[in-house]
């Protein structure tokens, strides 16, 4: 298992990887392959920018030279909230779960999180329902704050998502 910030020469291997996940996860995400197949390879060279001043970036874990799992993190932009991040994307090839990749994943994103001047905070949401996915987060620290109820529609029905932070900065308080 290798972690590797993702840069644009891997924009095809995410791609992949992310159209697979809103294919078989419906409800863990909130974009569709419907409205994600069809965007340009330069958006997700875009999300996997290496310029030093790019406001996101995605960690990618590599098996045997494929692409199995990810996540992404990206800065507040607006002066009051330059603070924060947020985790989003995360995603482990089912083929490749239950061997330590998502906690890997989180752990290598709050490590980046740290290094960033001025962050203090890392947030993000999950399904509900997904309950793997909360005790993974809970178990790297972040704790929910609040429920938002039919966050989603997917289907016919509609999906609540979990809200969760955690500090990763001091701020000399």
């Amino acid at each position: 298992m290798e972690l590797v910030r993702l840069r644009p020469r891997h924009a095809a291997q995410y791609r992949a990887l992310m159209l697979h996940g809103y294919e078989t996860e419906p409800v863990a995400f909130t974009a569709t392959v419907a409205e994600r197949e069809p965007l340009a390879l330069d958006w997700w060279e875009q999300r996997v920018s290496d310029r030093p001043n790019s406001q996101q970036l995605v960690l990618g874990c590599f098996v045997e030279g494929q692409l199995v799992g990810v996540a992404g993190l990206r800065w507040a932009s607006r002066t009051r909230r330059q603070h924060r991040a947020r985790l989003f994307g995360t995603y482990v090839h089912p083929s490749y779960l239950r061997r330590g990749i998502g906690r890997a994943l989180v752990d290598g994103v709050l490590a980046l999180a740290r290094e960033r001047p001025g962050t203090l905070v890392v947030e993000l949401s999950v399904t509900e329902s997904n309950r793997g996915a909360r005790a993974l987060y809970e178990s790297c620290g972040f704790v929910p704050y609040g429920v938002e109820p039919l966050a989603n529609r997917v289907g016919t029905g509609f999906v609540s998502k979990v809200y969760m932070w955690r500090r990763v900065g001091d701020d000399g308080e």
